[in-house]
């Protein structure tokens, strides 16, 4: 028997083998009565945390590590240095400097799907981890940045959501970059058709004037992180980012989980 120093307990192995044991016993109970599944491959979730869907799975997320536009942050096909694409080089868009995490494809988009339309709110946070990862090192894009907003949902589709996916991917990265989430500055006031209902050339006139700054103090002067699920032509971003300019944002940036 061997005494802790300064305790009167005794600890062997016989004093903390039944909490080992009853652990085991109730993660067997739990996955003989209780199994969960994961959500993309089906099979069963048998390791310690996790829930919605497999380890193997997520572990299936790459970061994109090609060249692309410096300045809207589209991706490349093909090897070859950063350059801008046609588009900015024609017109800039309005926020200075935008990045994605990875393609919208394979895992990353089904993980995506899961979190808007499956209602599985806990991977908004494990993509906002993985983004954050992912593009960390881009000096660039967080350097003296002052608050992140995440890309708002009109009040109707939140109600039937549930929640903003983009608000829970911002607030990992917010949490994990120390930088301020300013929640209700930015907020959409037109109710208009899901972008992705949408051909490319009507994007940019289904989101003009949907949105609006709700607290011109927040952002005045200030450097501001846009944050949304998908990027896809950039309209969203953009008219988001002109808005928040023209109420007095010093800058804005951006960032999105996924590029399609």
């Amino acid at each position: 028997m061997h005494r802790l120093p300064g305790k009167g307990g005794i600890r062997n192995g016989l004093t903390l083998a039944p909490a080992r044991i009853l652990r085991k016993l109730g993660r067997t109970a739990e996955l003989v009565f209780f199994p969960s599944f994961c959500k993309i491959c089906a099979c069963l979730l048998e390791n310690p945390g996790e829930r919605i869907l497999c380890g193997d799975c997520l572990d299936r997320i790459a970061p994109h590590r090609a060249s692309l536009c410096p300045r809207c942050g589209r991706f490349f096909d093909g090897a070859g240095d950063d350059h801008l694409c046609g588009a900015c080089v024609e017109t800039a868009p309005p926020f200075s400097r935008h990045r994605s995490a990875g393609r919208y494809r394979g895992v990353l988009k089904d993980v995506i799907l899961l979190l808007k339309y499956r209602k599985n709110r806990p991977l908004g946070s494990e993509l906002g981890r993985r983004t954050y990862e992912a593009l960390r090192r881009d000096e660039a894009l967080w350097k003296d940045v002052d608050l992140i907003i995440p890309v708002p949902l009109h009040r109707r589709r939140r109600r039937e959501r549930g929640f903003n996916q983009a608000e829970v991917v911002a607030a990992e990265i917010g949490k994990r970059a120390e930088i301020l989430l300013a929640r209700n500055v930015l907020k959409k006031v037109r109710h208009a058709p899901p972008q992705t209902t949408l051909e490319r050339d009507e994007r940019a006139d289904n989101v003009r004037d949907a949105f609006t700054v709700v607290r011109r103090e927040a952002v005045l002067g200030k450097v501001v992180l846009l944050v949304d699920d998908v990027y896809t032509t950039g309209a969203t971003l953009g008219e988001c980012a002109r808005i928040l300019l023209q109420e007095g944002a010093a800058e804005v940036r951006a960032i999105t989980v996924a590029q399609a």
